[in-house]
């Protein structure tokens, strides 16, 4: 698909690159099978277009990613809901030891915002990018994603800090 010198380039993208799609993958979709598969769906694309992604590839496969995780966000919302088997409440306050949050409970808040808001945090936070290039892999403008930021993260503050410690930082 991609000859000699070209091909060459793209491995060692792909070698430098994979895991950390796979994780704002994983973020962005929760699953890491759905991940795996984004990434893989990604990295073909990417291959595909290489002598247009050549220029930009981390760029390239970082926007078909959050793509592929909009198009699975959408199917879902498509499906019917499924109760799980296991419905178990979760804990009423989130255990912080030593000013580190545990992290299965902030992947689970961060499962409860919104699509869009999820993508800019993991952009933002995860994958470490400026604001402009955030805009640029979601297809939207900075001030969308500095808005889009400051309500997610009030969001899991919200979800995050108990109801007694929020009404003490509201005083």
């Amino acid at each position: 698909m991609i000859p000699g010198r070209d091909r060459r380039a793209f491995e060692e993208f792909v070698a430098a690159s994979a895991d950390r799609l796979v994780r704002s993958a994983y973020l962005l979709c929760g699953d890491r099978g759905d991940a795996e598969d984004i990434v893989q769906t990604a990295l073909l694309r990417t291959a595909r277009r290489w002598r247009v992604a050549r220029q930009a590839p981390e760029a390239y496969a970082r926007r078909v990613v959050v793509n592929l995780a909009k198009d699975r966000w959408r199917n879902l919302a498509r499906r019917p809901v499924v109760a799980p088997i296991d419905d178990v409440d979760p804990p009423a306050a989130v255990s912080v030891v030593d000013g580190v949050l545990d992290r299965d409970e902030l992947l689970r808040a961060a499962a409860q915002l919104p699509p869009g808001q999820r993508a800019v945090l993991v952009l933002r936070f995860f994958d470490d990018l400026p604001v402009d290039e955030t805009a640029a892999a979601l297809g939207c403008s900075p001030g969308t994603v500095k808005s889009q930021t400051s309500r997610a993260l009030e969001r899991l503050r919200a979800a995050l800090v108990p109801e007694k410690e929020n009404a003490d930082v509201d005083r």
